[in-house]
């Protein structure tokens, strides 16, 4: 994949000897990119220039990767891969409830990182492309009240209000509204909404499923529109139309 050269990096680590690796590798593969070692840099970095990507790691002294990312998720779509231990599952999981896209476990190699990084961005890139193509054209996705603008990436509730979604909400939604009445096991939906091959966290769509529920369905104790299937996956109930 050609790396577009606007594509900015952001790297967020209080060790600075990863800081200095992974800045001169993606530099190397025509990123920008930029470093902080704690959350005031991470801040300060953003409020001056456009950030297209964070990499995060969890465990920082004073605050953690978690809280920043929650932070960040909190004002922003900006995608967000974590590290984190490789024992710490407890971490991932939280990280992805946060709103993290993505995850990868330390120790690691730099081009799998790099590889993730172009995942990431490639699916937030060719997202409006695939829909146009499966579909009849048509932008906006319909369903219960609700309103999918595939061009600008944003969901309107049935009072007409905006709803925040993190990227990986977004990709998933998408993916359930382009299939309707139709069961989607989670390695397809990993496929869809993931687009990387990788192995993939067990339980993360699970986790993006919960939180993209709480986002859209009257009770999410007792979703109406993503069904669990049993021993199946998924499945999407509305009718979906376009326009």
């Amino acid at each position: 994949m050609p790396t577009d050269p606007s594509d900015h990096i952001l790297i967020v680590d209080d060790d600075r000897e990863i800081r200095d690796l992974l800045s001169r590798f993606l530099v190397k593969h025509g990123y920008r990119v930029s470093t902080a070692a704690d959350g005031r840099e991470m801040r300060r970095v953003m409020a001056d220039a456009r950030i297209d990507l964070i990499v995060l790691d969890v465990m920082m002294p004073g605050e953690t990767g978690l809280t920043l990312c929650g932070q960040v998720r909190a004002s922003s779509k900006v995608p967000i891969i974590m590290l984190t231990a490789v024992a710490e599952e407890t971490d991932r999981i939280i990280g992805l409830e946060l709103g993290a896209d993505d995850y990868l476990a330390k120790p690691f190699n730099p081009r799998e990182l790099l590889a993730r990084i172009r995942a990431v961005l490639r699916r937030t890139d060719i997202r409006e492309p695939v829909a146009a193509v499966e579909g009849d054209g048509n932008p906006v996705l319909i369903f219960n009240g609700w309103k999918l603008d595939l061009a600008t990436r944003q969901l309107t509730n049935p009072a007409g209000e905006p709803v925040e979604l993190s990227t990986g909400e977004y990709d998933l939604l998408v993916a359930f509204a382009e299939r309707p009445q139709r069961v989607l096991s989670r390695d397809r939906l990993l496929d869809l909404a993931k687009g990387r091959a990788a192995v993939a966290f067990d339980r993360s769509i699970d986790v993006q499923v919960g939180r993209l529920r709480r986002k859209i369905e009257t009770d999410a104790s007792a979703p109406q529109m993503i069904t669990t299937v049993r021993g199946g996956g998924y499945m999407f109930t509305p009718q979906v139309t376009r326009s």
